[in-house]
């Protein structure tokens, strides 16, 4: 438990700060949803190729 009091003592809010000159509406929970979705669809597009490869190599298919 030693340990992790230490390692909360590291933590700096600095890393989480917004940078000078950003627009209060980056932060906005629309924004952050479309953002989550976007990179969703990206690892489910990502699955479903390697899937895909994973069937074609079983039944010798050609991949594309």
């Amino acid at each position: 438990m030693g340990n992790m009091a230490v390692k909360r003592d590291r933590i700096s809010n600095k890393a989480i700060s917004p940078s000078p000159g950003r627009e209060m509406g980056e932060n906005d929970p629309a924004r952050t949803d479309a953002a989550i979705r976007s990179i969703a669809r990206l690892i489910g597009r990502q699955i479903a190729r390697e899937q895909f490869e994973r069937k074609a190599q079983k039944q010798h298919l050609p991949s594309p």
